[in-house]
């Protein structure tokens, strides 16, 4: 077989059988029996997760690539042999061609282990889409034993085209915080709304105000925003609502602001109850750090991206994206840069992530493996 098609065919496998994050098994199970394939050590950590280790030289420094590998609740309407067994499941994110992209890089890794100039650390990470997964895999020793000097990902992008690759320097994705706002009045009829306290009206009044918070509170060139997307609440037509449950979330790029429309927020809470008589609940959790590359490690894998693909190929991304990512929680610990690999080359290959018929141009993948095995190589021989 040759590598190329073991790329293809590993992102395909994957693909067909989709998991959510927390049972990422068979996933787990599969990504194992490749490093065995490639003889290259392993370890279960978290139950679904995955860290293999190729050691060259045990004094150089210590590389790590990260794959996440959890599927989405999305139904796959692509019809495509290798279309999800698994109904209702979906890998409409990429993170089957981040798995293959990874286990051909570490392929080729560990046929040049002899020669290799130090170690890479293999990263394969469960539960990126419900947060959390990161966090696990760093508390669990993903960066331990030996020490990773830098960290790098791949995310596969509908926006960039085929064959191209996109860096950011600095702040790239943004910080994710979760709410969720109860909102507790009195039942009465709808016909006599004096005799209640209505949740309904004051929960939307709570969602201008809340709206305020970035047209009016924040400085304008903050780049951050609020969005509640699912209301829960009532009981029927005729009747004052007695409790609304709004769910929502803040993306931002630094903490400043964040802690401010927090604060905001919770404010803007008291004053409601106040206004309205209802008695307010907030969640407020934050669940994923702003992904801010480190621009040395950013500045060097243009460069090899350059030697790679050509510079008419290398796109330098001049805007954050307001998507969330828990590799972010990686470059809290150690420096490292995340990467946009194009993989858009028709209608069928540019629906955005999370779509129910998101696909990708598989060469692209390949052409990925090969670009973070020439970048790794030449990071260690530094």
């Amino acid at each position: 077989m040759t590598f190329d098609k073991e790329v293809i065919d590993i992102r395909r496998y994957i693909h067909k059988n989709p998991e959510v994050g927390g049972n990422e098994f068979n996933t787990a199970k599969f990504i194992e029996s490749k490093l065995k394939s490639y003889d290259i050590p392993f370890k279960r950590i978290n139950k679904t997760g995955v860290i293999g280790t190729i050691v060259g030289d045990p004094k150089g420094k210590t590389i790590a690539l990260r794959a996440d590998i959890d599927a989405l609740p999305v139904y796959e309407k692509n019809n495509i042999e290798y279309k999800s067994l698994n109904k209702g499941l979906m890998h409409a994110c990429g993170h089957d061609a981040h798995v293959a992209i990874v286990l051909g890089a570490a392929k080729l890794l560990k046929d040049k282990k002899n020669n290799l100039q130090g170690n890479v650390r293999l990263i394969f990470q469960p539960s990126e889409e419900i947060s959390g997964g990161a966090k696990n895999m760093i508390f669990n020793g993903a960066l331990k034993n030996p020490d990773v000097d830098f960290i790098l990902a791949t995310h596969v992008s509908p926006w960039v085209k085929s064959g191209k690759i996109a860096f950011k320097y600095n702040e790239m994705m943004a910080g994710v915080d979760q709410l969720k706002i109860e909102v507790i009045g009195e039942i009465a009829h709808g016909a006599y709304p004096h005799e209640g306290k209505d949740a309904l009206v004051a929960s939307s009044a709570f969602i201008s105000m809340v709206q305020g918070i970035i047209s009016r509170e924040l400085d304008p060139l903050e780049n951050s925003v609020i969005t509640f997307g699912k209301i829960d609440g009532g009981d029927a037509y005729n009747v004052i609502c007695k409790q609304i449950t709004l769910y929502g979330t803040v993306r931002t790029f630094n903490n400043k602001a964040r802690k401010f429309i927090k604060n905001s927020i919770l404010n803007k809470l008291k004053s409601i109850e106040k206004s309205y008589g209802v008695k307010c609940i907030g969640e407020y959790n934050s669940i994923g750090e702003p992904l801010i590359n480190t621009p040395e490690i950013t500045k060097y894998c243009i460069e090899t991206a350059e030697e790679f693909y050509g510079k008419n190929n290398v796109e330098i991304l001049q805007k954050p994206s307001m998507g969330g990512e828990d590799f972010s929680e990686y470059l809290h610990v150690v420096p490292g840069n995340f990467m946009f690999i194009g993989t858009s080359k028709d209608k069928a290959t540019s629906n955005p992530w999370h779509h129910n018929n998101f696909n990708i141009d598989e060469s692209a993948i390949v052409q990925a493996s090969k670009y973070l095995f020439y970048t790794l190589d030449k990071f260690l021989k530094k």
